[in-house]
């Protein structure tokens, strides 16, 4: 059907990416578009010759189109349920959903919304519990909040309590949207939520991305299995939920470490909150380098997960660098025979980009390193296949003698 959207006409030869059903279009693609068009506006994208391609958001910037539809359609509320149930849907078949069930098998913490995994690029929706926290990263999800929040009511139903916007830091600054953080559906007093069975506070108002990194559940369950009986870092711990797993599974120590004050606090209380008055937890607010430094030879089992090194492009090389004197300080430090988990959030780092770093880090201090698993992203952040920027978080779990 011919929608009533303004149009957006290409360069030839530029429709070849969407063809491949990759969902950006990049500015240097666009040959006209129809005026008026403003930020956050959907639009229909057709080729040099008029032929339509797709449907989705405009945005100034780099990546100015964001599809939301090889196919000629109108961008309804059925649109938003229907994306919005089938990503739920992919929750209950991978279950990932576990609301009962053994004390240690119950999980409320999970994705159920991931970008362009879930064929709604620009919007990410984390659940904790009865609440969700919707994330918008360009201004035509902004734009469709209210939209999306009716429809995650009418997927969800009385599954959910309250819906919080969290958008403040995620939009383009540009866009001078002055958008404040707030619940837009509901409002919840209480903060916690569950994850294979362990309890976890979780800051949605003041934290990073949407309060709890998500993504890290599998690769903090693998932490458990090889913990018991070990002496564990984790460094960069942020909530500790990698700490918390670590108790479990049985750790003879565990330190935690971060620069901010509010991340140790916050993993102090979700060490408490699982284990309360455990001997076994420090938690240390300190630069990790100079920790690194002082502590040499104290630790068998360490976790190395920092913050993106390298957020865009450009800034590629010195992430890569980053990357490989942290590595070095692992490495250098990390007792004989003892297992190094390393990660990369890092989207512009490539699986083999990483390893590289690694392998560098490795020569450099002439330890003898044996891979053991490489980690990516759980089933609940669903890679399109047709985009694979989307695989962003990467590790090596590794044996170091």
């Amino acid at each position: 059907m011919m929608g009533t959207y303004k149009t957006i006409r290409l360069k030839k030869h530029k429709e070849e990416s969407l063809r491949r059903f990759h969902p950006w279009i990049f500015s240097g693609a666009i040959l006209s578009k129809d005026d008026g068009i403003e930020e956050g506006d959907t639009v229909r994208v057709v080729g040099f010759d008029g032929e339509f391609l797709a449907v989705g958001h405009y945005q100034i910037g780099s990546i100015a189109v964001r599809v939301l539809s090889f196919e000629d359609i109108q961008i309804t509320q059925d649109f938003w349920r229907e994306r919005i149930r089938k990503a739920y849907e992919v929750r209950l078949a991978i279950g990932v959903i576990r609301k009962n069930g053994g004390s240690a098998e119950v999980n409320t913490t999970y994705r159920l919304v991931h970008g362009e995994g879930d064929n709604l690029p620009g919007l990410i929706i984390d659940m904790y519990d009865d609440t969700a926290v919707m994330q918008a990263h360009s201004v035509g999800m902004h734009v469709n909040r209210d939209a999306i929040a009716s429809a995650l009511l009418d997927v969800l139903g009385q599954g959910l309590r309250a819906i919080y916007y969290k958008s403040e830091t995620t939009l383009p600054y540009k866009a001078n949207l002055e958008q404040e953080n707030g619940f837009i559906y509901g409002s919840t007093d209480n903060n916690m939520a569950i994850e294979n069975g362990l309890k976890f506070h979780i800051d949605w108002l003041k934290g990073q991305k949407t309060g709890f990194f998500v993504d890290q559940r599998d690769n903090r369950s693998l932490l458990e299995h090889y913990s018991k009986g070990r002496s564990v870092l984790n460094m960069f711990c942020y909530t500790g939920g990698f700490s918390v797993y670590a108790m479990r599974g049985g750790a003879k120590l565990v330190h935690s470490v971060d620069s901010s004050a509010k991340a140790i606090e916050l993993t102090r209380e979700n060490v408490e909150l699982n284990f309360p008055g455990d001997k076994r937890h420090e938690a240390y607010c300190e630069d990790a380098f100079k920790y690194l430094d002082s502590h040499d030879d104290a630790y068998d089992l360490m976790i190395l997960d920092p913050p993106a090194f390298a957020k865009h492009r450009k800034a590629l090389r010195n992430g890569l660098r980053g990357y490989i004197r942290l590595n070095v300080k692992g490495l250098e430090h990390i007792r004989h025979g003892g297992i190094l988990f390393t990660f990369s959030c890092s989207q512009v780092v490539t699986k083999d980009n990483f390893r590289e770093a690694v392998f560098t880090a490795a020569a450099q201090t002439g330890r003898r390193v044996r891979i053991l698993h490489q980690l990516h992203q759980p089933a609940d952040h669903p890679i399109n296949i047709y985009h694979p920027e989307g695989e962003y978080l990467k590790g090596l779990v590794l044996y170091v003698e």
